[in-house]
């Protein structure tokens, strides 16, 4: 099903803030102040989510309305044909054209003020089931102008947009028509795949990420999926040439103590990839790169040093000679055993110091843990401590003695869940919960994986996730959104999980819905591992809420200025009440200059907006699913509108679905 440009008038929903003189006529919209449109992923290369709009205020944010509604007909529950999808995209908004693309892949481009479908573009995807829990997705696209290229051939492909999709292409289409662009790699389309083994499925390696344009390169990573086996496929990062789509140049992630790859095999199996969204600094030519864990998550024994730069930040060189080589790292977590991968966008600012403006880096962590690096040596702005952590881990594994610590900013997230800390409706699912938790090793942030079991605490969705921060770079005031549940992860003995009945170790996502446990094989280590959510027979966390939080932290002082709960239980069956708790969330905000913080990511399928001085909620509005992406927002000339346009697409633990939602205050009469 598709509805093209739906014009959809009225409030979905009434606000919890009624401003005074909301009977009378509504003023006259303000049509003085800025325009922009959100030209990247994270609005800018600096990944700061910030908007230099402020025609919406926190005066007149509870006369949002909807205005219209596009549904592009890509969504699947999950069978046993295809996996279920997740449309997790934030658009890009470029020359009145707003373009994303759908968990099949597909390109579509809109009147950015009318929903009205300008192209589309079907890459014909073969792969429709994944492994594990994964659903299908696509987070983003980007966007390139060729400042060579003449006014020949109509200016055909002079703008591009560049897709990854899960069959592990990287396509390049022109902004105007959707059509390929036939003079990038063959018609259009690089095969990301080869080159990484001949022995790497389809399920295992592709993109889900935004590509990252800067320097005329169009830069990429990739997913490897969790829990597989020791010997995974490459994490290596390469850029293309933007017009031609040949190779510039590849980091492939293998610590400086070790030989390079050998000819007959370009990249080195095993290493940390780079799933998450990067950032980059144009002027510097450095790119900021998160990565993920050395495979697999939960066992390290067998990783022989490839996880020298796993679950860090690093800053490669994009041009000249040193070109694709680090500049600098930081670790985030030694020797990861607890899938704390950096999944959230680093964030470039220029933190105010008694010294002066220092540019900087803000990564934040699963772990709730806020790093402010310098952007040009990587060396701390704010103090880290190395501290003593939980030892003794499984045999034939070794752990770090200690882990970075941030002094300030101070961690976002509580530092431990004991016995004593577990939580219930009732005394009887409190005790529940409390031996649930006595059962296992809980010993704090850090405690190993083991063979009676570990309460790991955030569990691997953090924290804070790829939904990323937003920073209003006027006040350094960075928004977060956290999930805070606990998790149990048990190593398992080989021979014990190969004795385990095969529907119960099925790890396949259409056997995944609504499960309460997953198993990882973790192939060529002694074991396989099983992470199951700590939840008492009501079905909620053993953890006290609230579940969800979102937070603002002022980056200058380090210091956080206010915290308020995200989400409601609405919808979370079988929990009976719609109580203000904080929930578990997907997704991340922005900001805005009109003092504003906008996010959905909950799946009680609402959007809100937030004083960003207070936290106080000012609007709410109904969405058709819920919404775990992050929003964007726009105003392409005086005298109109801006738009805040959100995807409502599901999760795996809400209902999947289609909708491309736009808000504009109403027009004048």
């Amino acid at each position: 099903m598709r509805r093209q440009g739906a014009i959809r008038g009225g409030l979905l929903f009434t606000t919890l803030l009624f401003v005074a003189g909301c009977g009378e006529p509504p003023p006259p919209l303000d049509t003085s102040g800025p325009t922009a449109d959100w030209p990247h992923y994270g609005q800018g290369l600096d990944g700061l989510r910030y908007s230099p709009l402020d025609q919406i205020r926190p005066d007149n944010v509870a006369r949002l309305e909807e205005v219209w509604r596009y549904e592009s007909g890509d969504v699947a529950l999950g069978d046993e044909t295809q996996t279920r999808t997740s449309l997790q995209v934030t658009p890009i908004v470029v020359g009145e054209r707003l373009i994303f693309c759908t968990p099949y892949n597909r390109v579509i481009a809109l009147a950015p003020e009318t929903g009205e479908e300008l192209w589309t573009f079907d890459p014909e995807l073969r792969l429709r089931r994944l492994h594990g829990a994964y659903p299908m997705i696509c987070r983003g696209v980007a966007h390139w102008q060729d400042a060579e290229a003449d006014d020949g051939n109509d200016g055909e492909c002079r703008e591009r947009i560049f897709t990854g999709t899960q069959d592990a292409e990287l396509i390049a289409l022109d902004a105007a028509t959707g059509r390929p662009c036939a003079g990038f790699g063959e018609a259009g389309r690089l095969a990301l795949r080869d080159d990484l083994g001949d022995d790497v499925p389809p399920w295992e390696y592709y993109v889900t990420s935004a590509p990252l344009v800067v320097d005329d390169l169009v830069i990429v990573g990739a997913l490897v999926a969790d829990n597989v086996r020791a010997d995974a496929p490459p994490g290596v990062v390469r850029a293309f040439d933007a017009r031609t789509g040949d190779l510039a140049w590849a980091w492939d992630p293998i610590p400086p103590d070790q030989p390079a790859t050998s000819p007959e095999a370009p990249y080195r199996r095993a290493t940390a990839n780079v799933w998450a969204p990067m950032a980059a600094d144009a002027e510097r030519g450095l790119l900021f790169v998160p990565t993920g864990n050395a495979p697999p998550d939960y066992f390290g024994g067998q990783r022989n040093g490839l996880d020298h730069y796993a679950s860090s930040v690093i800053a490669l060189h994009t041009r000249g000679e040193r070109a694709g080589e680090v500049a600098w790292h930081f670790q985030t977590v030694h020797h990861d055993l607890w899938d704390y991968d950096v999944g959230a966008q680093p964030s470039l600012v220029e933190l105010n110091t008694p010294e002066g403006p220092v540019p900087a880096v803000v990564v934040s962590t699963k772990t709730g843990h806020v790093f402010v690096l310098d952007r040009e040596s990587g060396e701390p702005l704010h103090p880290i401590e190395e501290r003593p952590v939980p030892q003794d881990p499984a045999p034939g594994d070794w752990l770090s003695p200690t882990q970075p610590f941030p002094v300030t900013p101070p961690t976002l997230f509580p530092p431990q869940l004991t016995p004593d800390d577990a939580w219930g409706l009732t005394f009887w699912d409190r005790g529940r919960c409390r031996r649930e938790i006595e059962s296992r090793r809980a010993e704090g942030l850090y405690t190993p994986p083991s063979l009676e079991g570990t309460v790991v605490f955030p569990a691997a969705t953090g924290g804070i996730n790829w939904g990323s921060g937003a920073v209003d770079p006027r006040r350094n005031l960075m928004v977060v959104n956290q999930s805070r549940v606990p998790t149990g992860v048990r190593l398992i003995p080989r021979d014990e999980y190969d004795a385990l009945p095969e529907e119960e170790t099925r790890t396949d996502a259409g056997g995944l819905a609504g499960a309460n446990r997953l198993y990882g094989e973790m192939g060529g280590t002694p074991y396989a591992v099983s992470v199951e959510l700590l939840s008492s027979p009501l079905g909620m966390p053993c953890s006290a809420p609230p579940w969800g939080t979102l937070t603002a932290v002022d980056l200058d002082a380090g210091e956080i200025r206010w915290e308020v709960p995200l989400g409601s239980t609405r919808g979370l069956a079988p929990w009976p009440f719609w109580l203000e708790w904080g929930v578990p969330n997907v997704g991340g905000p922005i900001v805005t200059a009109g003092g504003l913080a906008f996010i959905a990511a909950t799946p009680d399928r609402y959007i809100r907006a937030f004083d960003l001085a207070s936290g106080e909620t000012l609007w709410r509005a109904d969405l058709p699913y819920a919404a775990h992406a992050t929003p964007l927002t726009y105003r392409l000339g005086p005298e109109r509108r801006q738009f805040l346009v959100v995807a409502a697409g599901g999760h795996v633990f809400s209902d999947p679905g289609d909708a491309i939602v736009a808000f504009a205050l109403p027009e004048p009469e």
